[in-house]
């Protein structure tokens, strides 16, 4: 049992804990191109973009249902809009309903996501020293599938997710939410995700340690940064 003063540790999930295939406009196109969509470098390139600035403007995925097929229909909706948004930028074409159907199928299913490479190791060597693992996301209802496919849920105490918890990251009720699952105060738990503004400072202003993952700088601006989840084992809070 470890001594640290930490006794849970969550994770973002997305871009921390696995990733997509390539990219998401690489996804998109898979589907797409047999609706005429140019499978070209360029049009790739163009959606990942136009995805990144919708995800920008888009509301946060909070919804006041509570009957899971009413949430369930408001988190497709949400993505609908999503999808929608980034082709009327890229452009538009015949049959985008039946592309949407197939391709919201598809990122429920484990095809077109991946694990990073050290995940499972550092899971492990974590619950072997007795902290409690949570994730918190802001994905939707299809990350519970997509987690059991994966063959991440075995590793985990809590999952919290914003459609379910009713607020989304970087609001202090999801992280507070994740805490009452553990019955611990913000002080005993660190926050590992790999957004600055979602996980490291959303999770600092509820209270609780934040570290960042940052894969691709090295000359991080935050102290708190880690390049993998690899180091996150020797993290100085988690071994006093």
């Amino acid at each position: 049992m470890s001594s640290s003063p930490i006794k849970a540790i969550f994770f973002d999930a997305v871009g921390t804990l696995f990733d997509v295939k390539g990219s998401v406009g690489e996804v998109y196109l898979t589907y797409a191109k047999k609706y005429g969509v140019p499978a070209t470098e360029q049009t790739k390139n163009a959606l990942n973009v136009a995805f990144k600035q919708t995800m920008k403007e888009m509301p946060l995925p909070i919804f006041s249902v509570n009957r899971p097929e009413k949430l369930k229909q408001c988190e497709r909706l949400w993505w609908f809009d999503v999808v929608h948004a980034v082709f009327y930028r890229v452009g538009m074409f015949e049959g985008f309903d039946d592309f949407f159907d197939e391709v919201f199928e598809a990122f429920g299913q484990s095809t077109h996501w991946e694990i990073f490479p050290e995940t499972r190791e550092v899971l492990t060597q974590l619950k072997q020293r007795g902290f409690e693992l949570g994730v918190i996301s802001n994905f939707d209802t299809r990350f519970f599938q997509v987690f059991r496919a994966l063959g991440l849920n075995a590793f985990f105490d809590s999952v919290t997710i914003s459609s379910l918890a009713g607020a989304a990251k970087p609001a202090k009720k999801i992280f507070t939410h994740a805490l009452d699952q553990h019955m611990l105060i913000p002080q005993e738990a660190l926050h590992v995700g790999d957004h600055v503004i979602e996980d490291y400072e959303g999770a600092r202003q509820a209270g609780l340690h934040a570290v960042l993952i940052d894969r691709l700088s090295d000359r991080p601006s935050i102290k708190q940064t880690l390049s993998s989840l690899a180091q996150l084992p020797l993290y100085d809070l988690l071994c006093p």
